[in-house]
């Protein structure tokens, strides 16, 4: 008895909570190219965006990839998406700033990176794109988040863009639809493990 009785506590919850959410489903009628912020201290922002990279390209979606700050081209999430029909993929920085060790350099990396980041913005043939580690030049002041702001919002009226990285300014995290702070617990690195290939590379 006291099974069946637990089993029906639980459809009953179960009933209301669908309730919620079909009424919640049910408000949410309109359509909109989604502004998506990725930040905080942990690990999983760049591989969460790329996730969704992945999601659009299996609903033929067409996708552009804008890497800031990381200068290299040999990590495994780049391997692969090269290979993808539909997949535009950009290499802007030339590093990490304890890298180059040169700010004046660094700007003018910045800058030239965004002209091209925003002829993607202005490409209503993108249908989401990926502007990975784009809070490091707004941070250091590399470019205007204003500006940023600007163009962000005058993109086509369907197309999709996430951005990643930490520190994300208050101004990004207000005008985007969706924020979600990724929190560091525990890291591999910290007990000397070095980035390995497929889970850091």
């Amino acid at each position: 008895m006291e099974i069946n009785d637990r089993e029906q506590r639980y459809r009953e919850r179960m009933q209301r909570k669908k309730a919620v959410i079909d009424a919640a489903i049910e408000r949410s009628e309109r359509d909109q190219g989604i502004l998506l912020v990725l930040t905080g201290n942990g690990k999983g922002k760049s591989s969460s965006a790329f996730g969704m990279a992945v999601r659009a390209l299996g609903h033929g979606m067409r996708v552009g990839v804008a890497q800031f700050i990381k200068g290299r081209d040999d990590t495994g999430e780049e391997a692969f998406f090269r290979r993808q029909a539909g997949l535009t993929w950009h290499v802007l920085g030339e590093g990490f700033t304890w890298d180059t060790q040169d700010p004046v350099r660094d700007r003018e990396t910045a800058r030239r990176g965004w002209d091209l980041v925003c002829q993607m913005l202005q490409d209503p043939a993108f249908d989401l794109i990926v502007i990975d580690e784009l809070t490091y030049p707004l941070r250091n002041g590399w470019l205007a988040t204003e500006a940023v702001l600007a163009d962000l919002r005058a993109r086509p009226p369907m197309q999709h863009v996430v951005v990643t990285g930490r520190g994300a300014p208050p101004a990004l995290c207000e005008t985007a639809d969706t924020v979600t702070e990724l929190r560091d617990v525990k890291h591999a690195f910290r007990a000397g493990i070095r980035a390995q290939k497929g889970v850091d590379l």
